[in-house]
């Protein structure tokens, strides 16, 4: 599928001359996507446009103060706006979304390996995240940086970036954060609630993974798990499960972390994050997934040993790739 390729002047003029836009987020939502469907709807409502919000999950309690119209059917959508999302896989199955996702205007998204699914897409993968791209792409629209859409984009911005700890944060990602600080996101209040925050069945989960960490590949990769079952016990929320990829990778001497995550139909959700140097989307891409250099993933059909296997092998053929360079 051939998709043309927009610059941000030119997404800012289809967007405005826009009405009745219905945003598509991916499934298994996160910041990024959320906050960048949050921060487009409230810009487009306020410019007198009818927006909505579709997504094939839930979005988490957690985010609720993104304030953003969920579609229930109140108008025909005449234009589909998709925010971070890479490719047509990730829209889900659910919530009507299979009627709009097979037919995508425009794509918004920084992720290198966007398969062009949308007829016109704006993509820039030195982005820290879509929300970095979408405020500029809102200030070419001249649409109102209100506290609300501030919050939206920070929201994105902050957790693509792991509080601007990972390496994607650029120069250009803190001045987009400060000219939201400017704008009026609570910055404090979205930190604490975004990054300091846990809850019980979020712990109840880390403990869970926490006691199957496993060490291979003399030490160089750490591995977690969760088993479907272990998710349903904890209660845990699928939005809080993506923070507990960055764990494996955090423990010192450790090169490549892997998060194994079971899903309701039986396969196995593959986190893949890399310590500097280590490509994490070379080793998804053998795996039938994708990504970014230091954060990727896939899906693996097949129990728990199989899952491991396959992952273990593509790492430590990386691994030895990297060190024959």
């Amino acid at each position: 599928m051939m998709t043309e390729p927009l610059t941000v002047q030119q997404m800012a003029q289809r967007l405005k001359a826009a009405d009745d836009i219905l945003i598509l987020c991916h499934k298994n939502p996160d910041g990024d996507t959320i906050g960048c469907a949050g921060a487009l709807y409230h810009a487009l409502t306020a410019m007198g446009r009818s927006a909505a919000v579709l997504c094939s999950d839930p979005i988490p309690p957690m985010y609720a103060y993104t304030r953003m119209q969920l579609f229930t059917g109140q108008f025909a959508p005449r234009l589909v706006a998709a925010v971070d999302v890479a490719s047509i896989q990730l829209f889900g199955e659910n919530n009507r979304m299979p009627e709009f996702s097979h037919h995508v205007n425009l794509c918004i998204d920084h992720h290198t390996g966007n398969t062009g699914y949308a007829d016109f897409t704006l993509l820039d993968s030195t982005a820290a995240a879509a929300a970095e791209l979408l405020y500029e792409v809102l200030m070419e629209m001249e649409a109102p940086i209100t506290p609300q859409v501030a919050d939206c984009l920070y929201t994105g911005l902050s957790t693509d970036t792991g509080c601007f700890r990972f390496s994607n944060t650029t120069a250009r990602t803190h001045q987009v954060a400060a000219k939201l600080i400017e704008a009026g996101a609570r910055v404090q209040e979205l930190n604490t609630l975004l990054f300091d925050t846990k809850s019980r069945p979020r712990m109840e989960a880390e403990r869970i993974a926490r006691n199957h960490l496993e060490y291979h590949l003399e030490g160089r990769c750490a591995l977690i798990y969760l088993t479907r079952d272990e998710i349903a016990s904890s209660g845990v929320d699928q939005a809080d499960l993506e923070e507990l990829t960055s764990l494996p990778v955090s423990i010192q001497d450790v090169l490549v972390g892997v998060t194994l995550r079971q899903q309701p139909g039986g396969s196995y959700r593959v986190s893949i994050r890399t310590a500097k140097g280590v490509d994490a989307c070379s080793i998804a891409r053998r795996l039938g997934g994708g990504g970014h250099a230091r954060a990727a993933g896939c899906e693996l059909l097949g129990n728990l040993e199989n899952a491991k296997s396959a992952v273990l092998a593509e790492v430590e053929a990386e691994l030895d790739a990297q060190e024959k360079e």
